[in-house]
């Protein structure tokens, strides 16, 4: 059984049909509103939602009627039915809950339905209203239901008793995330609580492997799911990437934002990143913007640079900084202004605005630097163009080396901009990173465990894995890695067991779970020190593996790396000696494969895509031309005198297993982008190797990541032990298989 899709050609939506079905206040409502004629995905879900039969994803752009193509048909079966909560809607920002608490509010007044939000800034005399008397929707976030779980654990069963529907909202938003993790397993517990299957309807922009999307939002079951996509409605997209050639730190006197004042713009910046600074001010300045960033010194860089230029300009400061380092009350301040629509804001920020976070619709959204990943850029642009009628805006901004004769082949492919075209290329497919499979999520899996426990108030270790693993979303752990997983809480005495086997929250997961901190899943990934003979250089954010004895690029030097200390995020490094290196970027998300495979298609192809300006046209025409010179298109492996460079055209995680895999061997080997460089084996000995690989067969990824210091990359994960620690981060940073026919492809070649 596949599942079924709906589409406006289909003949049984006639332009009737659904509108007939609704209850008449509904009908009245409409009627209000002057529509002429429902929407093609309010006409196809008005069936499936009525009946509450089966699961439904409605996918359409953002303003498009996915609201109520939801609602119209909940609140027409609601209406008529008893007392009690029936609607529990799940959304990811606190905003999104503002704004459909009061189109709901209007829709349900006429029915007598009551409409309630929980997050926050909600009054504590409304939540109580609601537990003393549940009826009609309820409007949440993950945090604040897994907070209601942890608070209200024996008012739980009770109030979502009668629910008939659970409404997820942008589900784009949560797919293959920590958080989405989390979510999941909230779904699970709320149908526990309830005793039953609850219907599950979620809302989500289009997405390009939908069946992704229905196994996400009913484990096991996705083709059972409905799936509802608009034919007819498309957001606008208005988007372009702009090249930028690095250039020197300019003189004082020639600096272009200089005026002659004692506090001239500080010279260490190149005049590229000045250029990207000067558009940004130019194109921003008096409106509500957020701008994203891939490290916080990037953050902090352009925030003092756009506000030097706003002393300048003199005109009133508008941008402002957010990242995980600055204290709350800070972030708190730059949140509000962006949320209070009197004041023109800018935000530069770390991924830490992504997500999660309520600052209201922007009118555009600036990425400096390559993506993270093709679903977090679309999660961005979903920051803006939130308004009827409006276009989602994105502008990247990306910076490469000017060439020498000292450039590097991987800098001369211009591999940034090719991997952020081919990034915008899959963005414009409806094309995102799927969700890993296998993960482990073991990080998630702590605040889910202790959660539970401290909702029932205890419970035994066999109970614990049935609801949460067995049945429940964290299907990869088995019984022995549960028990292994157990005993690591014990340790930080996040639980005790007692005589009879119950396990309780101990003293440190009492104080654990009742910090609010504690509801949320997610936490903006730490970055490492990088120290020489006790000095600390500056911060980087590392989430690919380090090793003690590779290499690292910061600064504009080449380092090699003596100790790595995971707990005090720490990296110890000497100078290395060696050619110029590779510019380094650190954007700090694994690149999926279909990525790489695009960026290859962009070099074999002679097409100019659309949304380049000038000088980004020109990189992509000199990292072609580059790549033709080095003949990749037909060869894979290439001998410089840098070190001979490796061009898998793999994703992160067969990248990252490559890497560890010639290190084991005892090689030197550097992973830039797409590019592994090894330094310290000729070309023959290094197909010796690689053959070696292929011949021992695939190999075991948990060995493998027991030689990765840095595996401390999610927030509960200081409570685990190394083997677990091995194995999660195993399940989601290598491909052991992968890697294997990458070494047998090589092999294959290389004769």
């Amino acid at each position: 059984m596949t599942n079924s899709r709906a589409s406006a050609s289909d003949p049984a939506a006639t332009p009737s049909s659904a509108f007939e079905s609704y209850d008449p206040r509904i009908q009245r409502w409409i009627w209000r509103q002057g529509w002429e004629a429902l929407r093609d995905i309010q006409e196809l879900a008005a069936a499936p939602i009525l009946r509450g039969d089966t699961d439904v994803i409605i996918a359409s752009a953002t303003a498009s009627g996915k609201t109520e193509a939801a609602y119209f048909p909940i609140v027409t079966r609601i209406a008529m039915q008893p007392a009690g909560l029936k609607v529990l809607a799940i959304s990811p920002l606190k905003a999104l809950i503002n704004d459909q608490f009061e189109r709901l509010t209007d829709l349900c007044a006429p029915l007598d339905l009551p409409v309630y939000r929980w997050h926050g800034d909600v009054p504590a005399g409304h939540k109580t209203q609601l537990l003393d008397n549940p009826g009609g929707i309820l409007l949440i976030t993950p945090e604040s239901l897994e907070a209601l779980f942890i608070n209200r654990g024996t008012s739980v069963n009770r109030l979502f008793a009668d629910l008939d529907y659970v409404v997820v909202d942008e589900l784009h938003a949560f797919i293959g995330t920590e958080r989405g993790m989390q979510l999941q397993s909230l779904l699970h517990r709320i149908e526990r609580a309830a005793g039953r299957e609850i219907t599950r309807i979620a809302l989500s922009a289009t997405l390009g492997d939908m069946a992704m999307a229905c196994d996400y939002l009913r484990l096991g079951h996705g083709d059972e799911v409905v799936v509802i996509e608009s034919a007819t409605l498309r957001q606008e997209i208005r988007l372009q990437l702009r090249g930028y050639r690095h250039e020197p730190p300019p003189p004082e006197a020639t600096d272009p934002f200089d005026e002659g004042e004692d506090d001239a713009t500080d010279d260490a910046e190149g005049g590229d990143t000045l250029m990207v600074a000067a558009d940004l001010f130019n194109r921003l300045r008096g409106g509500r913007h957020l701008v994203f960033a891939n490290s916080r010194r990037a953050v902090e860089m352009y925030t003092d640079i756009l506000r030097r230029l706003s002393d300048r300009a003199r005109v009133p400061n508008e941008f402002w900084p957010h990242h995980g380092n600055l204290s709350r009350e800070l972030r708190y301040d730059a949140e509000e202004r962006l949320r209070e629509s009197t004041r023109p804001t800018t935000i530069i920020s770390t991924s830490t605005l992504e997500l999660g976070i309520d600052v209201g619709s922007v009118e555009s959204i600036a990425q400096i630097g390559t993506p993270p990943s093709v679903a977090s850029m679309r999660q961005r642009l979903g920051r803006s163009g939130r308004k009827a009628g409006s276009a989602a805006v994105l502008r990247v901004y990306i910076q490469e080396e000017t060439l020498s004769a000292q450039t590097l082949p991987q800098d001369a492919l211009r591999t940034q901009l090719v991997q952020a075209v081919a990034m915008v290329r899959l963005l414009i497919e409806k094309w995102n990173e799927p969700p890993e499979r296998d993960a482990l999520h073991l990080s998630t899996l702590v605040q889910q465990a202790l959660s539970l426990i401290a909702q029932h108030g205890g419970g035994d270790a066999a109970w614990l894995w049935r609801t949460l693993c067995q049945s429940g979303p964290f299907r990869s752990v088995d019984r022995p890695m549960f028990a292994r997983f157990l005993r690591a809480l014990a340790a930080h005495d996040l639980i005790d067991q007692m005589h009879d086997g119950t396990l309780l929250l101990g003293l440190e997961g009492e104080h654990l779970v009742n910090h609010f901190e504690f509801y949320a899943a997610f936490a903006s990934p730490d970055e490492y020190r990088l120290v020489h003979e006790g000095r600390t250089l500056g911060t980087l954010p590392v989430d690919e593996p380090i090793i003690p004895g590779m290499f690292l690029i910061f600064g504009g030097r080449r380092w090699q790396v003596i100790e790595v200390d995971a707990v005090r995020r720490q990296i110890d490094v000497v100078p290395s000696a060696g050619g110029r290196p590779p510019k380094f970027t650190g954007a700090g998300a694994l690149v999926h494969d279909r990525v790489r495979q695009e960026m290859l298609t962009v070099y074999q192809s002679a097409d100019q895509p659309p949304f380049l300006d000038a000088t980004a046209r020109e990189l992509l025409d000199e990292g072609r031309d580059w790549f033709r010179r080095f003949d990749l298109e037909h060869r894979a492996i290439l001998d410089t005198d840098y070190g001979t460079l490796i061009f898998p055209w793999v994703g992160d995680r067969i990248m990252n297993t490559l890497l560890v895999q010639l290190m084991a061997r005892g090689l030197a080997v550097e992973k830039h982008g797409p590019v592994l460089t090894v330094f310290d084996a000729e070309l023959p000995a290094l197909l010796r190797h690689i053959a070696a690989l292929a011949r021992q067969g695939e190999a075991d990824r948990e060995q493998l990541a027991r030689r990765v210091a840095n595996k401390r990359q999610q927030k509960h994960h200081p409570f685990l032990t190394s083997e677990l620690l091995s194995a999660d981060y195993a399940s989601s940073s290598f491909d052991t298989a992968g890697s294997l026919a990458v070494w047998k492809r090589l092999t294959a070649t290389s004769h």
